[in-house]
């Protein structure tokens, strides 16, 4: 599935009609035409996600975006095989995606190679 990492940013607020705080959604999904944030246990940062949600609807109806809370990842990572489920404690925050890193060298213009 073809995706973008962090590819446009949203003005979503504004002072004396000039653009003041922007979001920058996390992913963009162009074969489904979405954008996709993802968030963490901290209510902070969840709370000020969901407001920053609220104001790209507002501002901009015609862009579609979907938040992803952690348990939203942790059931894709087992659903997908990537870690089993006694091994995911929710309480803990993932540090990095699961699986094998990929190294990718700008030299060989995008093949992968698996380490």
């Amino acid at each position: 599935m073809p995706w973008e990492y962090e590819p446009r940013v949203f003005p979503i607020g504004f002072e004396d009609g000039e653009p003041n705080k922007f979001f920058r959604p996390d992913f963009y999904l162009p074969d489904d035409d979405m954008y996709i944030e993802i968030t963490t246990m901290n209510q902070k940062l969840v709370t000020k996600k969901n407001k920053k949600i609220r104001l790209l609807r507002n501002y901009h109806p015609e862009i579609r975006c979907k938040i992803l809370y952690q348990r939203d990842y942790l059931h894709l990572v087992v659903k997908y095989g990537l870690e089993e489920p006694d091994h995911l404690d929710e309480g803990v925050a993932p540090t990095r995606m699961p699986g094998r890193p990929e190294i990718v060298r700008l030299e060989d213009r995008g093949e992968r190679l698996t380490g």
